[in-house]
């Protein structure tokens, strides 16, 4: 979820460094094109869906509708929510509300994991955008329910019901743990803000290897030694997942900015070594769904961790001296303006109202390959945010 997270001299440092005429910037065009485009695609879909039951998701290559306790069922409203915020659109101000309220009862669900993205993409962006009472009982009631995943022996929050592993935590669960951080800052209460410590800092001694990256999996016994570590999205036990490590490093980025603790920095920082410097990236930085997928240069692309990573990089740009904050600034705003062209963004009326393509969802499972994904639309719209925010530029203006 995006967040006013700059600092005045670091914005005005940034700003300095990144800045031209926005007039005449062909970066700053792309994006302001893309603004108008996913306006366009998310009324098309709002409108689709106004009457229907359910989230779009992905084409497969019909629709793929879900329901309230499906992971992804946040980021179309959250989605929303970020479209009128680059807008001002009282239209998608109206929807954002409708498919936002379809998730009221989800915040007592306490069969997973995801419901940092499913209510804080959600209904804390619905929080962020009008400071309503309601929507911030619901994410402290749904920190409720999250951290009753958390076994205090094992010190982390369960990710999965299902498989053989004993107790699996994926490195997708970084991304909920910014809900936890949220509900100890609004309710006083230190115990959402444990939780989420305690989970990152076990997730980085057991989750990565030497050069940074992360396993997918990792399974504990129940005295809290490793059981497993392993994938289940990606290639093999031993590659790197390219939503894995984009996950990893908004995750730990995310922990930086809550706590302060330079540990979360100095690690966030060493996953974007990993990423900005793999020598399988292709030349226009949207990675291969796998870094070691064994058919790259023909391996799909998945346009959704690029997304990730560029809203990452654009926080992490601000958090550290100038030369290491310019390198990060300019790598996400290369992946936004790729991200941006027409090989990724959708012409205006297509793809079923999603705003990207080419992402890949589960491909070991033969599912959602070369695919809109909403959480690509959703991630790449914060980046957008973020990336005119450090650029002094108000989104309804440019």
């Amino acid at each position: 979820m995006r967040k006013n997270f700059l600092p005045i001299l670091c914005l005005l440092s940034l700003f300095a460094l990144a800045s031209c005429s926005s007039g005449s910037d062909p970066k700053v065009a792309a994006v302001k094109r893309a603004v108008d485009v996913a306006r366009l695609q998310l009324e098309q879909a709002a409108a689709e869906f106004d009457s229907l039951p359910g989230f779009p998701r992905s084409l497969m290559p019909k629709f793929k509708v879900v329901e309230p306790k499906d992971w992804t069922s946040g980021f179309f409203p959250g989605s929303l929510w970020e479209g009128y915020r680059l807008t001002g659109d009282k239209k998608l101000l109206s929807e954002a509300e409708k498919f936002t309220a379809r998730l009221e009862g989800i915040q007592y669900y306490k069969g997973t994991h995801d419901l940092g993205f499913m209510v804080f993409c959600s209904f804390g962006q619905q929080q962020q955008a009008l400071h309503d009472k309601h929507s911030a009982e619901v994410i402290v009631e749904a920190s409720k329910s999250l951290i009753s995943r958390c076994d205090p022996q094992i010190g982390l929050i369960r990710s999965w019901d299902f498989g053989e592993w004993n107790y699996p935590v994926i490195i997708d669960n970084m991304m909920n743990l910014e809900m936890l951080f949220w509900a100890s800052k609004y309710t006083g209460d230190p115990v959402y803000r444990d939780v989420a410590v305690r989970h990152a800092d076990i997730t980085m001694k057991n989750h990565f290897r030497p050069d940074a990256s992360s396993y997918h999996v990792v399974s504990y016994n129940a005295d809290g030694t490793v059981e497993s570590r392993g994938t289940f999205q990606g290639y093999s036990d031993s590659s790197a997942w390219a939503r894995g490590q984009a996950w990893g490093l908004y995750g730990y980025t995310m922990c930086y900015r809550e706590t302060g603790d330079a540990k979360y920095l100095q690690h966030a920082e060493r996953i974007a070594d990993f990423i900005m410097h793999h020598p399988n990236t292709p030349a226009d930085r949207i990675p291969y769904w796998d870094y070691n997928a064994p058919d790259i240069p023909d391996a799909p692309r998945d346009a959704s961790a690029a997304a990730v990573v560029s809203s990452a990089l654009f926080e992490l740009s601000t958090m550290v001296p100038e030369a290491r904050g310019k390198a990060y600034f300019d790598y996400a705003e290369m992946l936004l303006v790729n991200l941006s062209s027409d090989a990724y963004l959708a012409p205006k009326g297509s793809n079923g109202g999603f705003i990207l393509m080419h992402s890949v969802g589960h491909l070991p499972a033969d599912s959602e390959i070369d695919t809109p994904l909403n959480y690509a639309d959703y991630y790449y719209l914060e980046a957008i945010g973020r990336y005119l925010a450090l650029r002094g530029l108000d989104p309804q203006r440019i």
